[in-house]
C-alpha cells in the first residue's frame, strides 16, 4: 500500500519533498499505526466485497473495516457472517491466482459483535485469516476486553501479524463519574497487549446516541460539549509520552449536500491567496459538496494529535489523506529537534524564523511527525494540503 497512488510520478515529484512510503500489514507496528489513513466502513452484508478490493474500486483506499456490528441488523447476523467468510475465501483464491498480490491488499479489518463470533470466524476462515490485518472491537471494556485480546494475541505472530483496534464508546467511558477510572483500567489492560494494539478509536456516534444528540453538518465533535470533554480525557490517557497509542479521528457522518443553516466554515483567505477568484469558486464547490465541516473536523483532529479518520463514504478518502500529509516546515523543525536532542542541545530558533524549537518539550512531537512523514510523505515548501485536495478531488 501507498498513499496517493492515483498521482502520476511527475505529480509526486512536483508536490512531495519526501515521497509517501510503502507499507503492508507486515510493516512494524509503530509505523503501521500511522498508515490507516481514511478507514472506510462497509457492512458485511454488502455483496461482492472481494471484487471491489480486487478492482481497487475506491481510489486511494488503504484500509477498510467490514462491519458485523452496528451496520448489520440482529436478524441478519448469520447471513452476514456467511457472506463475509465467502467473500474472504474468494479473495484468497483470487490472490493465490495472481490477480492481486497479498502485498497490494488494503489493510482489512473485521468489526465483530462478540467473543464467540471472533472464535467462529477464526475457525471458518482458516488460512484466509492471513488476509486480515486484524479486528475492530466495539464497545471495548475492561470487563470483556481481556478475553478478546487473548484471542488476538493467540493469532498474532511475526510471520502473520494480527492486530486489535478497540473502540472506546461505552457508558462508563462517556459518563463523567466513571470515565477516568475506566480509561485508566483500559489503558492498563492495553499496555499488557501493546504489541497487538494497532490503534485506539473513538465511537463518537455511540457516545452521542447515549445523550440523544446527533451533530449536523455544520458541527464537529469538538463543538459538542460532552464529546469534547470525553475526547480530551481519552487523549490525556492514551497519548502520554511514556506509553502512547495512535488515536484515530472519529467518524464523519455526512456526504450529501443539503440546504445550509449556518455560515460555511472554510475561511476565504487561504483560497483567495492561493488561487485568486478561481480559489473562491473551488471553495464554493467544497461547500456545495459538504466537505467544509469534514475539513474543519480533520484539522481539529490533527491539532489534538489524532491521525487518520473513520469514514463511511469513499468521497472522504482523499481529503482525509491530503490533510494528514506532513508540511515541509513541520518536517524540517522535527528533524532539527531530533538531531539537537541527540546532540544534547536545549533550544534553537526555527529555520523559518517564526518560532522557537525547545528540544526537550518538542521531542515527542518531533518523533511522531517523523513517523507520520514516512507513510504520508512531506510536501515541498511551496505547497500545502489545499493544493493536494484541489488536485485530488476537484481537478
Amino acid at each position: 500500500m501507498e498513499f496517493f497512488t492515483y498521482f502520476y510520478e511527475a505529480e509526486i515529484e512536483r508536490f512531495f519533498f519526501r515521497r509517501p512510503g510503502t507499507f503492508t500489514k507486515y510493516t512494524k507496528r509503530d509505523l503501521l499505526s500511522y498508515g490507516l489513513g481514511a478507514t472506510l466502513y462497509m457492512p458485511a452484508t454488502r455483496p461482492n466485497i472481494h471484487q471491489e478490493i480486487l478492482s481497487k474500486k475506491y481510489e486511494g483506499l488503504t484500509s477498510l473495516v467490514i462491519d458485523l456490528e452496528d451496520a448489520v441488523s440482529d436478524h441478519e447476523v448469520d447471513t452476514a457472517e456467511n457472506l463475509l467468510v465467502g467473500e474472504l475465501l474468494k479473495l484468497q483464491e483470487e490472490c493465490s491466482k495472481g490477480f492481486l498480490s497479498f502485498q497490494d491488499l488494503p489493510l482489512i479489518f473485521i468489526r465483530i459483535r462478540q467473543l464467540d463470533q471472533l472464535q467462529h470466524l477464526k475457525n471458518q476462515l482458516g488460512d484466509a485469516l492471513n488476509l486480515l490485518t486484524g479486528v475492530v472491537i466495539p464497545k471495548f471494556s475492561v470487563e470483556f476486553g481481556k478475553d478478546f485480546l487473548e484471542i488476538v494475541r493467540d493469532v498474532h505472530t511475526e510471520d502473520h501479524p494480527f492486530y486489535a483496534m478497540p473502540i472506546l464508546e461505552t457508558v462508563k467511558v462517556i459518563q463523567k463519574e466513571t470515565r477516568m477510572n475506566e480509561l485508566l483500567e483500559i489503558k492498563h489492560l492495553l499496555d499488557q497487549y501493546k504489541d497487538c494494539i494497532l490503534n485506539v478509536r473513538i465511537g463518537a456516534t455511540d457516545f452521542c446516541g447515549l445523550y440523544g444528540i446527533r451533530r449536523n453538518m455544520d458541527t464537529t465533535v469538538y463543538d459538542i460539549a460532552v464529546l469534547r470533554d470525553c475526547i480530551s480525557d481519552i487523549i490525556n490517557v492514551f497519548q502520554r509520552f511514556d506509553s502512547s497509542y495512535v488515536i484515530s479521528g472519529p467518524v464523519w457522518e455526512y456526504f450529501s449536500a443539503k440546504k445550509r443553516m449556518l455560515k460555511p466554515q472554510l475561511r476565504q483567505t487561504p483560497f483567495r491567496e492561493r488561487y485568486g477568484e478561481e480559489g473562491l469558486k473551488w471553495r464554493a464547490q467544497l461547500i456545495d459538496d459538504n466537505m467544509d465541516g469534514l475539513i474543519r473536523e480533520i484539522l481539529m483532529d490533527i491539532s489534538n494529535g489524532l491521525t487518520g479518520k473513520t469514514i463511511i463514504h469513499p468521497s472522504h478518502i482523499k481529503v482525509v489523506q491530503a490533510l494528514n500529509v506532513v508540511s515541509y516546515e513541520e518536517f524540517i523543525d522535527a528533524s532539527n529537534i531530533v538531531k539537537a536532542f541527540d546532540e544534547n542541545n536545549g533550544v534553537m530558533k526555527s529555520e523559518f524564523a517564526n518560532k522557537m524549537n525547545e528540544v526537550k518539550p518538542h521531542y515527542f512531537w518531533a518523533k511522531k511527525i517523523l513517523l507520520k512523514s514516512q507513510v504520508y510523505g512531506v510536501l515541498h515548501e511551496e505547497f500545502s494540503s489545499i493544493d493536494l485536495i484541489r488536485k485530488e478531488v476537484y481537478v
